[in-house]
């Protein structure tokens, strides 16, 4: 019978977060303590090191499960059992999926961040903070219709939602205002879940105090009768709001079940935002260590072209390598088994499966940074089927490594650190590394390389509201900016149910949203949720206290 990662995780002794920060040269000035085993970071410390970024990402997931969080923990721990001097930077879970059906985000089995149950409930509250300065962003133009509407904004254009961190379908349309004139000027709105907040967004992608006011500033909330954009400058607001999140800036230090150093902060979706970690907490990262271990959400169609395209122009280094994980089980599923009869072996259907993550390496090729293959092991994985995957990589000449992270820990991750380190020394990214696109390209040309390139479309197909959009985001000067696609992780395509690697398609672009303080134009395709519901069972059900211990997180 084997244990819950709850329970794995319950079962560890934690060092006191002051040990793990004097490892990386931190003394207690640097630490604001958060209990016992969790502090916030002076992001000004003294150390520099100059650390090398490794990017942990993914094929497209599935149902069956990839495990690219605890793959990226698990490596984190290989380098520290070699004897490296490396740290973990992952993102902070949404409570939302955490009581919903994905569960936590810190790991799992004998790869975990910890402390466990803080990680997946409150933390050190910053998703609090962002829920906080979103919704007084949204108190404040309700109260500035309510008293005049002196910049004359039409309350029929406000683009800008309230946001609550919990799966709450029967939020996503609403109307406010009501039950008579001292309640405020009636009108429709919605809520977002947080960590869509565009707040989320520019708190990840701004390097300090004052470019994080600078980017709050710039962000639209509506559109005058005139059709001006309005913003939160124009509000006023900027300042209050940055007073909120001034303590959510400040990375947050963990440990590992190896204790190896974790920093967790910030969260953006990786469909409708960028989908990384803060860049504040990789570049402290990069000051403590030699080597920096992060991820993206999702598959490398979405989390890790954006921090390869979005997030690396923001912070300001380039990522030395990429690790991409795949999962016998998930490739059996993109060619064509279905979920409940993936046990039995099925070579045929690697065969066809593997084509999703030929694409992926394929597109990781186009940035010109060194890779490795990880074949994440689960315990009803043949030797057949392993064999056929490993003979693939080296007959196409794919740096590949088996894994056993989950069950092993760091121990299981071993050649594939040593594969890394390899690779870096061979050719390393941070030399070679480009970005996809340039700046200065038009947001068609942009969408374009991404659709091709990334997803393997002949082409893009804009629907008349977005052609008009263009022609608008260009008057107004916002076509220079990065391009954040959103999209369905579950396909390389804009429809759900596409698994593998289809070919002779097209993505259509439906909608474009302006990002301006997070820097970059949403370009929306197929149907992306930015409030999710909760499904028939939630895993919240199955949560609970005994006997002062948490009980069903997972």
């Amino acid at each position: 019978m084997y244990k819950s990662d709850l329970e794995i995780a319950q079962e560890v002794t934690m060092k006191p977060i002051t040990e793990i920060a004097k490892k990386l040269g931190l003394g207690e000035e640097d630490l604001e303590l958060y209990g016992k085993y969790k502090a916030k970071v002076n992001p000004d410390v003294k150390v520099n090191r100059n650390g090398k970024v490794i990017l942990v990402t993914a094929i497209n997931p599935t149902p069956a499960g990839e495990g690219k969080t605890t793959v990226t923990v698990g490596l984190g721990q290989a380098f520290g059992q070699l004897g490296k001097n490396s740290i973990i930077a992952l993102r902070e879970p949404s409570f939302g999926p955490v009581m919903g059906i994905k569960g936590g985000a810190a790991g799992g089995g004998y790869s975990q961040v910890v402390p466990m149950e803080d990680l997946n409930l409150h933390f050190t509250g910053d998703i609090h903070a962002i829920t906080t300065a979103n919704n007084a962003i949204s108190a404040i133009m309700d109260n500035h219709l309510h008293q005049g509407n002196e910049l004359n904004i039409d309350q029929r254009r406000i683009v800008w939602k309230r946001c609550l961190d919990m799966n709450d379908r029967a939020l996503r349309d609403i109307t406010v205002g009501l039950g008579g004139h001292t309640n405020g000027i009636p009108r429709e709105d919605g809520f977002n879940i947080t960590v869509a907040s565009e707040i989320m967004a520019v708190l990840c992608l701004s390097k300090d105090i004052e470019e994080l006011k600078s980017k709050l500033k710039k962000m639209v909330v509506a559109y005058t009768f005139k059709r001006v954009p309005v913003t939160v400058g124009d509000l006023g607001c900027e300042g209050a709001v940055t007073l909120i999140l001034r303590d959510a800036m400040k990375p947050n230090l963990v440990q590992t079940l190896e204790h190896t150093p974790a920093l967790v902060h910030g969260g953006p979706f990786a469909n409708i935002a960028h989908g990384c970690n803060s860049i504040i907490a990789t570049n402290l990262g990069r000051k403590m260590a030699d080597y920096v271990i992060t991820e993206a959400g999702f598959g490398a169609d979405l989390g890790a072209e954006k921090f390869l395209n979005i997030k690396t122009r923001s912070a300001g280094f380039s990522p030395s390598a990429v690790v991409v994980v795949a999962t016998i089980r998930a490739l059996k599923m993109h060619g064509g088994v279905n979920k409940k009869e993936l046990t039995p072996e099925n070579v045929e259907a690697l065969k066809s499966g593997i084509e999703n993550l030929a694409k992926h390496l394929d597109s990781i090729s186009k940035f010109n940074v060194p890779y490795v293959v990880a074949i994440n092991k689960f315990i009803t994985d043949t030797d057949a089927e392993i064999s056929f995957i490993e003979e693939w990589c080296k007959a196409n000449n794919h740096p590949v490594e088996l894994i056993e992270v989950w069950a092993k820990g760091g121990k299981g991750a071993i050649n594939l650190a040593k594969t890394v380190l390899k690779r870096i020394e061979e050719a390393d990214g941070a030399k070679t590394f480009k970005h996809l696109y340039e700046l200065d390209e038009s947001l068609e040309a942009k969408i374009e390389k991404i659709a091709v390139n990334i997803y393997g479309a002949d082409g893009v197909e804009f629907t008349t509201t977005a052609k008009n959009q263009l022609r608008t985001f260009k008057k107004h000067g916002w076509d220079k900016l990065a391009v954040c696609m959103a999209k369905t992780p579950a396909s390389l395509t804009d429809n759900p149910k596409i698994y593998g690697r289809p070919k002779g398609f097209k993505i259509t672009v439906r909608e474009l949203r302006p990002s301006i303080g997070a820097g970059f134009i949403v370009a929306l395709t197929g149907d992306v949720m930015t409030m999710p519901g909760l499904p028939k069972v939630p895993a919240a059900l199955r949560m609970d206290v005994v006997d002062g211990k948490a009980v069903g997180l997972f």
